[in-house]
This record gives C-alpha cells, sequence and structure tokens, in this order.
C-alpha cells in the first residue's frame, strides 16, 4: 500500500499513456491515416485534465507541440487556435471584472441585489440563473456571463467578507458560478438566434430539405422553450439541494442589516461611477450588436448593421472597455488611471491557454478527418426504434461536446444524421433538433464550452467540481431533451 502511495503519480501517468495507446490501435486508419493519433492525443488530454497530473494550462500547450509533430496542421494555423477573437472576449471581460473590483463598485452591486433578491444562497443562485438564462435568449452565452460574473463575484467577495467561510462558502461559489454558466446554455436552447448550433440547423434543413415544413423563430420558442425552463429549475435544485447542498440561513443577518451596509458605503465615489459607465457601455454594445429577426418578416437591426461595422464583435467590445480602464483617469491616491498594468497580473492567463488548447484540440479533431469517422458511426447505426434512435444521439452529443467545439460538431454531425433520418425512414427533424439541442448540454469540462471556461476562472470552481456537478446536468439533459421533445415536440411539429 506505502509503494503504491509513493507511485501513485506515476502510476496514473502510466495508464494515461495505456488508455491513449489503446485509443490509437482502435481507431480505424484506412481512409484518414492521421484520425488515430488525434484520438490518441484527445483521450490523453482528457486524461490530464481530469486527473490534474500537470497544470491545466500546460496541458493546453500539448497541441502546439503534438499536432504539427504528427502532420496534422502547421504550426501557424495550429498556434492560431490560442488567438481567436473568443480569447480576446475572455480577456476584456476579466480585466473589466478587475477594474469593478479594484474601484469598491462590486460590493456597492453585491448589497444592492442582496437587499433586493433575498440574502439566502439558494434564493441568489435561483436569481442569477434566471437572469443568466433570460439574457442568454437574445444575446451570445459567452456576453452573458461575461455580464453576470462580476456580480456574482461581488456577492461571494461580500459574503466571504461578512463571516461565510469554508465548505458554506464553496458550495456558494460554486452554486452561483455554475448556476451562471449551466443556465446561460440552458436559456440559449430556446430561440433560434440563442446560440450557433441553432442557427446550423436552421441553415442545414432548409439546404438540405427545401420542401420541408419550416421550422420558425416562434415554431422553434414554442417547441424549447419548455426544455429550457423545466431544465433551469430542475438544474437549480440538483446544484443547491442535491450535489452543493447550500444552507438556508442569510448570509448577513437579515434585510435590515444588509440595509445598514449599504448605506454605509456612503454615495458612490468619482471611480465607481466612471467603472460602472465602463462596463454599462460593455453591457449596451453587446446587448445591441446584433440583428435580430422578429416573426418571419421584420427584423431589428443592431448597431453594427446601422453604423457599418459588421466586424466590430463582441470581443473588440470587450478588449474597447479594457482599453478605456487603462485611460480614465482614477480619483484615489496613488493611481493616475482606473487600472494600472500590475492589476493585469490578476487575470486568470492559464483559463486563456485552457480554452485555447480546446480549440486546438477541436482543429485537430476536424483536420485529421477524426470528425468524419465519428460521422460515418452514426450514419452506420442499425435503430430501428425511433425513441432509442432519439436517446442515442442525444447521448452521443452530449458527451462528444465536451472535446470539441458545439458549433464545429453540428456542422459536421448534422448532414450526417439527415442521411441516417433517410435510411431509417423517419422526419429528419425527430433527429437533427435533439442532436442540436444536445450540443448545448456539455456541462462537465472547461472547454466544452467559454461560458464554463469563464467561470473556471473565477477561482470558485475546481475541475473535479465542475465535473461532478456537469455529470449531473449532463444526463439531466439528455432525458430532458429526449422526453419532452419526443413528447411535446413532435406534437408542435405535427410528425
Amino acid at each position: 500500500m506505502q509503494i503504491f502511495t509513493k507511485n501513485r503519480k506515476a502510476f496514473l501517468v502510466f495508464l494515461g499513456l495505456l488508455l491513449s495507446i489503446f485509443t490509437f490501435y482502435i481507431v480505424p486508419s484506412e481512409t484518414h491515416p492521421k484520425a488515430p493519433a488525434v484520438a490518441a492525443m484527445i483521450v490523453l488530454m482528457a486524461y490530464l485534465w481530469v486527473t490534474e497530473l500537470l497544470p491545466l494550462a500546460v496541458t493546453s500547450l500539448i497541441p502546439i507541440v503534438f499536432l504539427p509533430a504528427v502532420g496534422v496542421g502547421q504550426l501557424v494555423q495550429i498556434t492560431s487556435y490560442y488567438s481567436r477573437p473568443i480569447i480576446y472576449l475572455f480577456l476584456g471581460g476579466f480585466i473589466l471584472a478587475i477594474g469593478i473590483q479594484k474601484t469598491g463598485l462590486h460590493k456597492r452591486i453585491a448589497l444592492f441585489l442582496l437587499y433586493k433578491i433575498g440574502d439566502k444562497p439558494h434564493q441568489l443562485v435561483l436569481g442569477f440563473m434566471l437572469a443568466s438564462a433570460l439574457l442568454s435568449m437574445w444575446i451570445s452565452n459567452t456576453a452573458t456571463v461575461m455580464l453576470m460574473m462580476p456580480v456574482g463575484l461581488s456577492i461571494l467577495e461580500t459574503a466571504k467578507s461578512n463571516g461565510l467561510s469554508g465548505k458554506e462558502l464553496k458550495n456558494l461559489g460554486l452554486g452561483v458560478m455554475l448556476g451562471l454558466a449551466y443556465a446561460a446554455d440552458i436559456g440559449g436552447m430556446a430561440t433560434v438566434i440563442g446560440t450557433p448550433p441553432n442557427l446550423v440547423f436552421l441553415e442545414m434543413y432548409t439546404e438540405l430539405f427545401p420542401n420541408s415544413p419550416v421550422v420558425g423563430f416562434v415554431t422553434w420558442m414554442i417547441m424549447v422553450l419548455p426544455i429550457s425552463i423545466i431544465f433551469l429549475f430542475t438544474g437549480w435544485l440538483v446544484l443547491t439541494k442535491l450535489v452543493f447542498k447550500l444552507p438556508n440561513k442569510r448570509l448577513l443577518g437579515g434585510h435590515q442589516l444588509i440595509k445598514i451596509e449599504y448605506k454605509n458605503l456612503g454615495k458612490m465615489t468619482a471611480d465607481e461611477k466612471r467603472a460602472g459607465l465602463v462596463f454599462l457601455l460593455a453591457a449596451f454594445l453587446w446587448l445591441t450588436g446584433s440583428d435580430v429577426q422578429v416573426g418571419a418578416n421584420f427584423e431589428l437591426h443592431g448597431w453594427r448593421s446601422l453604423l457599418g461595422l459588421p466586424e466590430f464583435k463582441d470581443a473588440a467590445v470587450a478588449i474597447f472597455a479594457a482599453i478605456l480602464l487603462f485611460i480614465i483617469p482614477s480619483k484615489r491616491p496613488n493611481r493616475k488611471t482606473i487600472l494600472k498594468w500590475s492589476d493585469a497580473q490578476q487575470v486568470p492567463w492559464g483559463i486563456l491557454l485552457l480554452f485555447g488548447g480546446g480549440l486546438a484540440l477541436a482543429g485537430g479533431f476536424q483536420i485529421s478527418g477524426l470528425g468524419q469517422i465519428v460521422g460515418d458511426g452514426f450514419a452506420n447505426w442499425q435503430i430501428n426504434s425511433e425513441t432509442v434512435a432519439v436517446f442515442s444521439v442525444s447521448f452521443v452529443l452530449t458527451f462528444l461536446t465536451e472535446i470539441t467545439s458545439n458549433t464545429a460538431i453540428t456542422n459536421l454531425i448534422l448532414p450526417v444524421i439527415a442521411e441516417a433520418s433517410k435510411a431509417l425512414e423517419i422526419d429528419p427533424r425527430l433527429l437533427m433538433i435533439p442532436a442540436t439541442l444536445s450540443a448545448s448540454c456539455a456541462f462537465m469540462m472547461p472547454v466544452a464550452s467559454p461560458t464554463q471556461a469563464i467561470v473556471f476562472g473565477s477561482g470558485y470552481v475546481s475541475m473535479k467540481d465542475m465535473i461532478k456537478g456537469g455529470l449531473w446536468f449532463n444526463f439531466i439533459g439528455i432525458l430532458l431533451v429526449s422526453v419532452i421533445f419526443l413528447v411535446w415536440g413532435r406534437f408542435v411539429l405535427g410528425i
């Protein structure tokens, strides 16, 4: 036993390499000779992320070495994944959050929300999840979490400064942070514009089946909103009552004490106002930038269309807001501007590498042809039951999206599923829509979704806890998407 304990790390490393080698030999190489090597790398990286045998950010750098070495993409192509626009969206959002905290605005926001929502932990988590889900129905899930995370951090810092500690603080942090991320993905499912996979489905379905019934904005919302609502409240109960149990006590001793603390802050300082205005500017630009389709014949144009700035996207907005914080003068002693560069040391740089590694992994998945092998596997299924087919598609897409982009996987898999539906002689919507929804239901890994990568950088969420909570949400998602769609979705679509 003692020998095993001393050599535990060596044993775990050996086990990871064994799994990787095993994967290499079971993946077919006839049509795509590089696919087995990429599959082996994916298994090894997933194993290292889960076991944390290496620092997460270090594991994320493996594709830069491995993929060019085995001839999958050029170095310049692989490294470009680590500088994608979404990485800069993260960077700008993290700096914006630091600016709010440095000025003290976070405590004012936190006390105000505690007074309005209530200071019982489960109430707070539900409030954050509802706000996150509602916002993500209309703007990107990533932008939603960027907006909400500084407020969540404010609540947690206030709770900590007022004596909350230990397991209670840890579980509240997990409830708020994971609740924000998960609710954004759940809310994004409910509308056509809520998340990219939904738009991928509409585009492909229209192209592949031009003579089939149209799935419009309203139809989609009637069909999927019940799934999102039930998922949101079920997830909240599981998160706060089962997985990370929260106490029923008040955090700060009641509304009167919160009110007193809020009044003791006095008037907003000049720095708080300036940081708040930058935050509101970023929020406004994120909320109003994109065009929104309302019904079949009416479209609301965002400022990008109106001003002719299509490339001034969410990442540019985030960096613009971050730059402003280094320019706007400060009224505090010993500070010339709201933020100075030393403050940027608090940015969780490792999370930027972590998500870059996830994007590089997804890129290798596509370039090597491994994605095509997975797609062909779908086409070769021999399933006679529609119910089994829907559950199978939901299960595979949910867990497959843990290691690759949900947008990339829907682009790859939906045409294959469309062909499979023809072979099975069933309505293509019966498989394509659950597959699309399930691509938004991967909750276990930081690289599975930008929302999870963001909250992973908060300092309140460990890999172990994300896997623990995410596994529950994965299976709840598979069950709800499959069952509700088979009953309610079929009714709405007239299948």
